[in-house]
């Protein structure tokens, strides 16, 4: 039998970030963007609110680019304040690198498993899709999916019942296949 399951976000992800006003350390995509004009130049930042106080951090997206560099769909979706491009770019790994944030994804998705979790078939080969950057232990998706434990995951793993391509243990963020065999 084979299945496909999905990762797939239910909200934007909060930012691991100090904040300068408390001792909070998450703040929450607002969703808006601020475009500044210097003359021929641009700078853009994401806006983020701190969970904690409330007060707003910006994030460099951009910085001194000439306005005929950007191509024009990106300068109106930062104009229209487009939510999926604050996801894509708080995806982004140069965006992190260059504010020095990570992100915090507890509680901000789920695994469509379709129809059916795991049956009593012999043999299941199941496709780990992600509809975004999510990283999640392999472990906890198989275990959420067939309705296991973890250590008898983990059992499972051990004894060459469940088996993958991809190393099983870490933290995973793209698309992976593993064979259960029951």
């Amino acid at each position: 039998m084979s299945m496909t399951w999905a990762v797939v976000p239910t909200r934007m992800p909060l930012v691991l970030r100090r904040c300068h006003s408390c001792a909070s350390q998450r703040f929450r995509p607002s969703g808006k963007f601020r475009v500044n004009a210097n003359h021929k130049l641009l700078d853009v930042w994401i806006l983020v609110l701190c969970t904690g106080c409330g007060d707003t951090a910006k994030l460099t997206v951009l910085e001194r680019m000439t306005v005929r560099s950007i191509p024009p769909e990106l300068l109106d979706r930062l104009h229209d304040n487009d939510l999926a491009l604050t996801a894509e770019l708080l995806q982004d790994p140069h965006v992190q690198h260059r504010n020095r944030i990570a992100l915090d994804w507890d509680g901000a998705w789920r695994l469509d498993i379709g129809e059916a979790a795991c049956s009593d078939d012999d043999v299941i080969d199941v496709r780990v899709r992600f509809a975004a950057r999510i990283p999640v232990r392999p472990v906890r998706l198989i275990a959420e999916g067939c309705g296991l434990s973890r250590a008898e995951v983990d059992r499972l793993i051990t004894e060459g019942r469940i088996v993958s391509a991809v190393r099983l243990t870490g933290k995973l963020s793209g698309d992976f296949t593993f064979t259960l065999k029951i």
